[in-house]
């Protein structure tokens, strides 16, 4: 895993830790355009992360949150 990608996950984390995030606040807040692969990271690091689809200006989006 790049840097760039170990920081952003590891925002990523720290924002969940708080409240979901979509991936429209994860490239707003973080320039993360592949939130799905952060994710990912996250959970092979053993983390418990829910995902659900939620729909937000008539659009389906995911949203992550820790268990």
């Amino acid at each position: 895993m790049k840097n760039t990608n170990k920081s952003q996950s590891y925002k990523i984390l720290h924002h969940m830790m708080k409240r979901p995030i979509t991936p429209i606040e994860a490239l707003n807040k973080f320039g993360c355009f592949r939130l799905a692969a952060r994710i990912h990271e996250l959970k092979n690091q053993g983390w418990t992360i829910k995902s659900s689809v939620i729909t937000r200006n008539n659009k389906q989006v995911a949203q992550y949150s820790l268990k």
